[in-house]
């Protein structure tokens, strides 16, 4: 999720944990445990794009990494802090770790909860900044901010917060079955045969759910808002994955694939070669676009070595994105 809903999470947490006997130093350390797991986006300054992709949300977002750092973290802060209690503070950047890697594990990108193994938890059912989870959340803590470290009402007010977060989380899952049920249905009417279906949401909503579908050559993607009154409708995108030639058996080349779970189309434009990660969409909303939002560029030079350009992007493609996101989210 994005910075602000982490360091919102994390200082309700902070505050479940302590905030009877530290008050709001509660959640200043549990908005900074929110966020230290994020740390991680630092790698893209040191490594590869490929290397980069998969350390994100690995390590520092694992079960391991909380049971190894809250004790450091908590013995740091009870050394200088007034409050010299080791195990209360441990027991808070445990839970303000742990909490941001399971909040993540419901978006597309996920999160290897359970590192070092090799498995990526992406229950695909909340976008990566969302307001209708976050705003509410926020409100209620700054609520509780306001009311005294003794106060009956500075638990409840934080309660809320979480109880009422943690319900839109699990209500996400519902809606995901009912757009998954949707775009199975219309394949089924429509006749078309194929392997599998991801579905995900649209940015900053859960009513607009995009899907992925393969068949034996193309991907076919669709949306469905849970306003559309008419059928879902599909673009079919080849495959193209003989575009990448030799390149196919390259080290980096595979990383990538598997990074991307095998969703991805290669194209080719005026000689360059584009791979494209069909997990996060496209930018754009108009037919046959292939300004896909993780698109990059292979580059193999003279000694063989291979490297990913990601395409930028810029605050136009983004503000054209949000309003065709929005005519598209009233229906069909």
């Amino acid at each position: 999720m994005d910075s602000l809903t982490q360091i919102v999470l994390g200082a309700a947490v902070g505050e479940a944990v302590l905030g009877k006997k530290v008050g709001n130093k509660a959640m200043l350390y549990g908005a900074i445990a929110g966020t230290i797991p994020d740390l991680d986006v630092l790698a893209s300054n040191f490594t590869d794009t490929v290397s980069a992709l998969a350390i994100h949300r690995g390590f520092t977002h694992s079960i391991l990494f909380s049971v190894l750092f809250a004790p450091v973290f908590g013995w740091l802060v009870s050394r200088y802090e007034t409050f010299k209690d080791f195990k209360g503070w441990s027991w808070l950047f445990f839970w303000a770790f742990l909490t941001h890697p399971i909040l993540d594990a419901h978006t597309t990108w996920g999160t290897q909860l359970f590192w070092p193994l090799d498995l990526r938890l992406a229950f695909k059912t909340i976008f990566v900044v969302d307001p209708l989870y976050t705003v509410p959340f926020l409100v209620f803590l700054i609520l509780t901010m306001f009311q005294k470290r003794t106060s009956k009402k500075r638990q409840i007010y934080n309660t809320i917060g979480l109880t009422i977060s943690t319900i839109y989380l699990g209500f996400t899952f519902i809606l995901k079955d009912v757009a998954f049920t949707k775009f199975e249905d219309a394949l089924l009417t429509q006749s078309i045969a194929y392997n599998q279906i991801d579905t995900r949401p649209s940015p900053l909503n859960t009513i607009l759910w995009n899907a992925n579908i393969e068949t034996e050559n193309d991907y076919l993607l669709g949306t469905y808002s849970f306003f559309d009154s008419k059928e879902i409708t599909f673009e079919t995108y080849p495959k193209n994955h003989h575009l990448l030639g030799n390149l196919s058996n390259n080290e980096k080349v595979q990383r990538m694939i598997a990074i991307s779970e095998g969703w991805y189309t290669i194209t080719k434009t005026n000689g360059k070669v584009y791979y494209n990660d069909l997990r996060f969409g496209l930018l754009s909303l108009e037919p046959q676009s292939e300004e896909f939002v993780f698109k990059f560029e292979i580059i193999e030079d003279a000694s063989g070595n291979v490297s990913f350009i990601e395409q930028e992007k810029t605050p136009q493609d983004a503000k054209k994105l949000m309003s065709s996101l929005w005519e598209r989210i009233k229906g069909n």
